[in-house]
């Protein structure tokens, strides 16, 4: 399958990343606002178990869901690469490092997202821990997965500075989505230091600020990817006079 995607034609990339990037940004929205705003209350570890065991089935279906939304951000991080590099090969390598960066940390941090299940299911091969303790150990790990979700939300924001750059710069896509995504990623980046300096200010500039200039930019990217793709004659003569 990447060796079809590799030899396909650029608009048929854009196409296949537009599609991908709608698959990330659906299933991502249903694990963060479906998923853990519903069942996780970080301040009552007891209401939190409870709420994670009565509907472990949609827990599991949000893990499921973030991991999913990894493994299609790899895909459009290499498509990126490929279609950007006539625009500037060092700048588009850099955003690929920035993008795949994020997709680590996340993959890694679902295991605290998993932690929970094994903790609070898993009483009898615990036996060092009283059973009160566990709510409070489950809790623990989704609040480390909240802060990994954080750090890797700071190179995501690098990566949507650049990628609004190279679209900027490049002749073969509307430069207000450029634009857009710079602005996105000024908006991660701000959330998400803001968030580890002040947990409470994070919160509140991301529920009235960060939210929709982000959800704009990259719901714009991707549909115009899928349904537009890119100007062909433009991209390839970008990529001669790139290759001269």
């Amino acid at each position: 399958m990447t060796e079809r995607i590799a030899e396909a034609s650029p608009r048929l990339k854009a196409r296949i990343a537009g599609a991908l990037y709608l698959i990330i940004i659906v299933t991502a929205m249903f694990a963060e606002m479906v998923v853990r705003e519903r069942l996780v209350v970080y301040g009552d570890a007891a209401a939190t178990a409870t709420n994670i065991l009565a509907h472990e089935a949609l827990y599991r279906y949000g893990g499921v869901a973030m991991l999913i939304a990894t493994v299609c951000d790899t895909a459009v991080a290499l498509i990126f690469y490929q279609l950007f590099k006539p625009v500037g090969r060092g700048l588009a390598l850099l955003a690929t490092f920035f993008r795949l960066m994020p997709v680590a940390i996340l993959a890694v941090n679902l295991l605290n997202h998993f932690a929970p299940l094994v903790l609070l299911k898993g009483a009898p091969v615990l036996p060092s821990f009283q059973e009160g303790h566990l709510p409070a150990l489950a809790l623990a790990s989704l609040h480390l997965y909240a802060y990994g979700f954080k750090i890797a939300m700071v190179f995501f924001g690098f990566n949507c500075l650049l990628l609004g750059y190279l679209i900027l710069k490049a002749t073969f896509l509307p430069r207000i989505l450029g634009v857009l995504m710079a602005v996105a990623g000024v908006c991660y980046l701000t959330w998400s230091l803001a968030s580890l300096l002040s947990p409470g200010l994070g919160d509140r500039l991301f529920a009235a600020y960060i939210l929709a200039p982000c959800f704009v930019a990259e719901l714009s990217l991707a549909l115009w990817l899928l349904t537009v793709g890119l100007n062909i004659s433009r991209w390839e003569e970008q990529a001669g006079a790139a290759a001269e």
